[in-house]
Formats: structure tokens, sequence, C-alpha cells
């Protein structure tokens, strides 16, 4: 949610944070704004638009130079979509500038006190408390004048502020909202998304919560809210600029679903040790010991992530025949669990950045447990937090919608689930045949999407519908659940999940000719389960999409997905469905890379 991109150098800085800000529109926003300045020019400059970065762009002068500059693409939390409450703000005197990520939890309290002082608001937003606060300050320095804002401050936050009487720095903070410093040439960057940076520098460093820095043209420093000096060693980014292109493609979620084979080969490559039939990941931080201890394993995740984790809590019960089970993340932070010393947490996030994830993490260390991070996105905050983890290589993903970190997330379970039940009482025989139907998958999903024509066509028929029903067993179900979410998240068509065992208690009410019901069947020991509940949607004139190993004859179209391993089907049963989501919102003509009202990182409540 929300983007923030700054740079400090030699460059004309409007074109750069233009650009920047193209970068990170599939995070999810309503409005844009940047502010520019310069050691050799007075004061700071401000354009702000309603709209996407292009409506910003064409407001730009063309005289609008400077060197040093921050811009910012707002998702509207506190006050509507507007070119008032567009983010950058600036005080009164218009010395200050401030953009910001996250949610100020005590913003009215500050805004009333403020106003009582005669501080005129401009927005509704709660970051423009922040603009005023530092205008306010007596401080000697910008950093004191940040920091005493920031111990002011209740709630979430990554911000960058200009001052016009320092215009040789940028001062930034983070807490709980991700902040990247970019490290160049003679030149600094800031950043909310590596996306932001990469076209410019691989070299980054992450601030950490309760962490500020400050950027020169030559220099950065970083240190805590309190003013202790913190050392920071530029890291090296994997990704390149050229993985932020659609490559051909019309959209990203296309160009993303078609790299599925490519990723599933990555999160392999390397991890699989033939000799003992297990595979190596070494970053778990977890010995065969201490793993034959875990006596149950808790999932948290949000979204596509939470799905990814039911199907990965299925398969360590099956292979690692350990208790396990999924639950979302903003629930279990805030329902006062039980922490086991037994359980093992995982931790699940494509960005590796969710609040709600990151919260139940810090919580849960907290508390003494025992947190693995399953994430995408090398060395974010989850990444740091955990005691270990599982990166799933994807790649970026830069679509709103997840179709390759789910992906991904749930072989990099397969991995997990195996290397538990390895270290336990899974046979030799069956760490081998998981590993063969592992080494099937790239080429499985190859084989799926050769059949996008068939899918858009039939997602073309059922784009009337104004509402259908996803339903499977057991493995299924966890399938049904993500399906269903991809068809509304892009599509906007209403869509919901049931168990095809909760038919009779309740949603068979609803079945009828106008609601098409997609059914997930495997091959597996459910086979005839799942067929009967087809013979009771059909013998109520209902229309049914499946999605098997072998044609249906109940169901009016099947989509006939290769067979693999009963443990590894649903990892490939959910693929067709994302074309079957995209195809849907393309015929109707849908936003599909940036969906209405949705964010693709999640860094606020």
């Amino acid at each position: 949610m929300c983007g923030i991109v700054g740079y400090i150098g030699k460059r004309d800085v409007a074109p750069l944070l233009l650009e920047g800000l193209q970068r990170l529109e599939y995070r999810g926003y309503d409005s844009a704004g940047i502010v520019v300045t310069s050691p050799k020019t007075a004061g700071l400059r401000m354009v702000k638009a309603k709209g996407r970065v292009r409506d910003l762009e064409a407001k730009v002068p063309a005289r609008f130079k400077g060197t040093t500059g921050i811009a910012h693409t707002r998702w509207a939390t506190h006050g509507a979509p507007s070119d008032v409450n567009a983010h950058p703000h600036m005080d009164a005197s218009g010395k200050v500038a401030v953009v910001h990520n996250g949610i100020i939890d005590n913003a009215a309290d500050l805004r009333r006190k403020l106003e009582a002082d005669g501080v005129e608001f401009l927005s509704e937003t709660d970051t423009e408390v922040l603009t005023h606060l530092i205008a306010r300050s007596q401080a000697e320095k910008l950093e004191d004048r940040v920091r005493e804002t920031l111990r002011l401050i209740e709630g979430t936050y990554g911000i960058a502020v200009l001052h016009a009487d320092f215009p040789d720095r940028i001062v930034v903070a983070r807490n709980g909202s991700p902040v990247v410093l970019g490290i160049g040439e003679k030149e600094m960057f800031v950043a909310s998304d590596i996306a932001a940076l990469v076209t410019h520098t691989r070299q980054i460093v992450t601030l950490d919560d309760g962490e500020m820095a400050t950027l020169k043209a030559d220099d950065f420093r970083t240190y805590t809210t309190e003013g202790t000096r913190t050392t920071a060693e530029p890291t090296t980014v994997e990704w390149e600029a050229a993985s932020y292109d659609m490559g051909g493609h019309d959209t990203y979620m296309h160009k993303e679903i078609h790299e599925q084979a490519d990723a599933v080969d990555r999160v392999l490559r390397g991890r699989i040790d033939d000799r003992f039939s297990t595979v190596h990941l070494g970053g778990l931080n977890l010995d065969a010991r201490e793993a034959r201890q875990i006596r149950r394993v808790k999932i948290l995740g949000c979204g596509t992530s939470y799905h990814a984790g039911m199907i990965g809590a299925q398969m360590i019960e099956e292979l690692a025949r350990i208790p396990a089970d999924a639950e979302p993340a903003s629930e279990f932070r805030y329902r006062n669990a039980v922490v086991d010393p037994d359980t093992l947490y995982v931790a699940v996030s494509q960005s590796g950045e969710t609040y709600d994830v990151l919260a139940a993490v810090q919580e849960l260390k907290r508390k003494g447990a025992r947190v693995l991070g399953v994430v995408n996105v090398v060395g974010s905050a989850i990444a740091r937090e955990a005691d270990g983890g599982v990166y799933v290589h994807a790649g970026p993903e830069v679509c709103v919608v997840s179709t390759k970190c789910f992906t991904n997330t749930t072989v990099a379970f397969a991995l997990l689930a195996l290397h538990l039940g390895r270290t336990r009482d899974l046979s030799v025989r069956d760490g081998k045949r998981i590993i063969e139907g592992l080494r099937r998958l790239p080429e499985q999903i190859t084989e799926i999407l050769k059949q996008e024509e068939e899918i858009k066509a039939l997602a073309e028929e059922y784009a009337a519908a104004r509402s259908m029903l996803f339903i499977g067993r057991v493995r299924g179900y966890p399938v049904a659940r993500e399906a269903s979410l991809k068809l509304k998240e892009v599509s906007y068509i209403h869509a919901e999940a049931y168990p095809a065992s909760e038919l009779k208690h309740g949603p068979l009410a609803l079945i009828e000719p106008a609601l098409p019901t997609v059914a997930i069947v495997p091959d597996d020991d459910l086979l005839e389960k799942n067929r009967a509940a087809m013979e009771e949607i059909k013998a109520r004139s209902g229309k049914i999409l499946a999605v098997a190993h072998q044609d249906q004859e109940k169901a009016d179209q099947t989509i006939v997905v290769p067979k693999n391993e009963d443990e590894l089907d649903p990892i490939l049963m959910g693929i067709p469905l994302q074309l079957l989501a995209y195809h849907t919102a393309l015929a109707l003509g849908r936003d599909i890379d940036k969906p209405r009202n949705l964010a693709k990182s999640v860094t606020v409540e």
C-alpha cells in the first residue's frame, strides 16, 4: 500500500521520482505527488494530483528542476482521494514536506492540540500532523526535529522528510512500514520497495523498526530513534530491472502466470538431496533433534498466503505426521492465543512486510516461540525477525493479485513437509516418490498453460455470472478458497468457497442454473465423494465446471490437469483457475494488474 521514492544527488530529480512512482503503481494507490528542491534554489516546489502517476506527470511544469526530492503514491485511509489529501504534505510556511506510509493512531488527538494552538490544517489526513510537528520543533538539527516528533507518534510509519533549511539531506524513519535505502555513486535513493531502486542501484540497506537514516549525496548514516548510531552494511539485490518489465505480455498477471514453471524450478534448484531422499533447507536453523521435538505446526498468513498455508498444513500432516493447521495472522494476533514451546510457528508473506503477519511474529518472539518465515523478498522484515526460514525465489511479482508467489509458496511448503517428514518417520521410498513428483511440476505447469485458449473460452462463458461457488474436499478445499479469492479480486464477481462435504448443511439452498459451481476433483481416495457432491448439484439443475485429472461425466465442462502425487496435486490444480480468473476479468474489461480497492503489500491494519 502506498509508495515512497526519494533521491539526493546531482541528477534532475523529477524524472527519476516519476519513474520510481511508476514502478510502485502495483502497490495500489489513488493519488500521487512530488516535491523537489536543491542547494541552489530557495524553498520547496510541490505538485500533487488525484488519480494515476500519469495524471501527476501531466501537471508537472516543464521547468521543475531540482536535485533532491521525495514523491509518493497514496492509498486513502484518512480522507477521500483528492489533490489536497495527496502526499507530500507541507506546513503553512512551505518549509517542511513529508511523505508517509502507515497510520498514526493518535492523529486525532494531536490534530486537536495543534488546532488549539492555532494551526490550520489543509487536508483530512493523519500525515499532516507530522508536517506541523516537525515545523514547530525548535531543535537545531533536522534529525532531532524528526526524532522529537516521532516520540509523540503512536502507530506505524515509513516517512521521508525534506526541509528547505536543510536542502543537503533527506531524513527517513521506519516503524512497521518498509523503508529501503539505495546506495549509488555520489547519489542516494530511498523507497518503500526495491522495485523503485533496481534501475539505478542494486546496493541496498533495509531499515529496521525504530531506525532512522540521514541521506546526503555522498554519504548516509543510520541510527535509532533514540539517537544511537547503528551499523548498516549494504547488500546486493538479486533481482534486476528487467524483472519488472512485462516481457511482451499485455499485463503483469499474465506474465507472472506464465513464469510459474521457471519459478518452481528456481525454488527447487540446489535443494534436493537424492542420496537421502530429502531436501536441504539450510536457512531453517533447525537441526534434526529440534525438528523431532516439534509437536505441532501453526502457519500464519493473510489472504493468498493463508491459503498457501492451508495447503502447507495438509502436506505437513500427511508427510511428517505432525498436527498442523493454518490461521489468518490478522485473527491470531488479537485472540490471545496460547503459545506452546513445542509448536513451530511459520509466518507466510510474499513481501515479507505484511503488517498483520509481522505483528504476529513479533508477539510470538516476545513470548519465546520459535518462528520460521516463508517469504519471497530477501532481507524483508519478517525474514529478519524470524529464527530461520525458506525463501520461495519466485522473483518480483508486480500484479496485485498473487499467482506465481502462491504456487512457489506451496512448493516451499512441500519442501518443508518433506524435510520434517524425513527427520521423523517418512520412508526413503516415500521421500523419493515426493522428490520425483516435485521434479515433474515445471513440465506439468507448462502442460496446463497450453490449455489457455480453451480456458479463455470458458471464462468468456462464465463472465456473465453474477456469483460463483467453488467446492472441494480436504486437499481440494484450499484450492477452492484460493480460486474463489482470485476470481473476486480481479473480476469483481462475487464468489465463495465451501467444503464439498458442507453442501447439505446450507449452501445447497443456493444452487440454481444461474449459479455456476467450480468443483475441484482430484483423483484420490475422495474421488467418489466429490462425484456424489456433483450429483447433488446436477439434481438441482446447477451448472458445473470441474477441475480434475480425468473428464467428469457429471460436469458440464472439465479442465483436465496432469496427475502428480496425491500430496502435491493441489499445487497444480489452482493454476488453470488463475487463468480462468484472468480471462474472466479480461472479458469484463477490468484493470487486471491494479484491482479496485486493493494493494499489493498490506503494511497497515
